[in-house]
């Protein structure tokens, strides 16, 4: 399912998700509008810093305008990809399993494209070094 899928960068290149086959992904659906998203992305940068040794990575997918997701990428500079969802972005984050489309929302996949985990809500590196660890390759 999300491997199918290509979207935006912030530079408006398309990034293929087919090239995370084979990764642990952590993917992180979310907006410049929203105040908990904002605050757990130096988290997720981390998380990301210390899984990309052990094919593991977070993509940040941006609920919202390709401007927006251009200013607040080049403002901020994420170790991780940030994809612009656009306004469809809801509709793609129903397809992972987020039911009322609040955000964040976040998806742990393992790389046989299991989907380990959902999380409604704001997440904790903690947390998140928990569920991803175990399934790095």
């Amino acid at each position: 399912l999300m491997r199918d899928l290509s979207l935006p960068d912030a530079e408006g290149r398309p990034y293929a998700l087919a090239q995370t086959a084979g990764k642990t992904v952590v993917l992180n659906f979310w907006a410049t509008w929203c105040p908990p998203c904002i605050e757990e992305m130096p988290e997720l940068a981390e998380l990301h810093r210390e899984i990309a040794v052990s094919n593991g990575m977070v993509i940040g997918i941006g609920i919202d305008s390709p401007s927006n997701v251009r200013e607040f990428a080049s403002k901020h500079q994420f170790p991780y990809p940030l994809l612009v969802g656009g306004m469809g972005g809801t509709e793609l984050s129903r397809r992972f399993g987020n039911a009322s489309g609040a955000l964040p929302f976040t998806v742990v996949i393992a790389p046989d494209d299991r989907i380990v985990k959902r999380i409604l809500g704001r997440v904790r590196l903690a947390q998140m070094r928990d569920l991803v660890r175990p399934i790095l390759r």
